[in-house]
Order: C-alpha cells, then sequence, then structure tokens
C-alpha cells in the first residue's frame, strides 16, 4: 500500500495528473483553500475515485454540502481507527464494483487476499511486484505509464524507469503470453 499525505491543498492537482489512487481521504479545515472546494475541483476531473471525508465539522449543513459537491463518506473525528479501515474497505470494494476477485482470462486476481492463480494454480509475487500487477488490473483496459507506477509502487523514492521495465518482465514470466501489452511512450495494459 502506498500513501501520499499532502498538507497543501495546493498539490493535490499536480498529484492527480501523474497519480491514480483508490481513495482519496480529504479534511475539510486546511491552509489557502477549503476543502469543500477542494473537493469541488477533484470532482472536476476524476469522477470516479472514492473520496472520504474526515474532518471536526460535525453539522449536518457541512456533510450536506460535502455529499452534493461528491462526496462518497464522511466521517467526524475523534472516530475509531476500526471505523475508518470499515469504512476504506467498504469504499475500495464499492470503486471495484463490489468484485474483489477479478477474472481475465485464465488468470484470476484477489484484491482483497492479494493473491493470484494462472488456471487455478497460484502464483508468488514479490510485494512489488504484486503492486504493479494490482495497479495494472485496476486500471484494466488503459495504459498506465511508468510515471504512474512508479508513483503507485514507490511514491517518492528515486526509482527509475528500468526498474519498472525489470519487474514488468518478471510478470510476463509467471503471466499468460500477451497478459501485459506494452506501447512505447504510454506505458503498460492489461485488457478488460
Amino acid at each position: 500500500m502506498h500513501i501520499d499525505h499532502v498538507s497543501d491543498p495546493r498539490e493535490v492537482s499536480d498529484l492527480l495528473t501523474v497519480s491514480s489512487y483508490d481513495i482519496i481521504v480529504l479534511d475539510l479545515m486546511m491552509p489557502h483553500i477549503s476543502g469543500e472546494e477542494l473537493l469541488l475541483k477533484i470532482r472536476q476531473g476524476d469522477k470516479k475515485t472514492p473520496v472520504l471525508v474526515l474532518t471536526a465539522k460535525s453539522r449536518l449543513d457541512d456533510k450536506e454540502r460535502c455529499f452534493l459537491a461528491g462526496a462518497d463518506d464522511y466521517i467526524t473525528k475523534p472516530f475509531e481507527p476500526k471505523e475508518l479501515l470499515l469504512r476504506l474497505k467498504a469504499l475500495y470494494r464499492r470503486k471495484l464494483g463490489g468484485n474483489v476477485i477479478v477474472n481475465l482470462g485464465g488468470v484470476e486476481v484477489d484484491l482483497e487476499r492479494e493473491l493470484v492463480s494462472v488456471d487455478g494454480k497460484v502464483i508468488n509475487l514479490t510485494r512489488k511486484d504484486w503492486l504493479i500487477l494490482k495497479c495494472l488490473v485496476e486500471n484494466r483496459g488503459r495504459f498506465v505509464s511508468s510515471e504512474e507506477i512508479l508513483n503507485y509502487v514507490w511514491g517518492n523514492a528515486p526509482v527509475g524507469d528500468e526498474v519498472v521495465r525489470a519487474h514488468i518482465k518478471n510478470l510476463r514470466k509467471l503471466l499468460p503470453e500477451g497478459f501485459i501489452t506494452t506501447m512505447k511512450g504510454r506505458g503498460y495494459k492489461i485488457e478488460a
């Protein structure tokens, strides 16, 4: 799991242009711009990524404004960490359309249990290989750039494209031929 923490909301737009996220957790009380304004900006460019608002604002009109702006869930401080985790898991399941097991031909990917099987046989993946495959599965049907993969798996660590290529090469040895498509300048893709 990779988490990007942003304390200046003005950086969010840049992050969203180079990375895709499973869930966005948004506090309403931030410097420079209100959380509601940021939520509206996020929704202008991204209609699908679930947004959970986590805030001390507990009035009904605050909640209403956020839900109307596009929030998927709302939790007020103080909260139990377990409740937050349960809500995040529910949003993630909903994002996947309730499917935590994705079948792609002879490849079955269990996103919740982090298991991959080819023709019924479980294959062992390194942590990084798993995260790259997960990123591709969640974005199946579209090309995912090396930069997106680097941000998803390594965050801000100084890692280059050659590392992504090495992991893709390893994945290709374990998965059926042609499962991962490459297009120069666009990235990698798994068909939906």
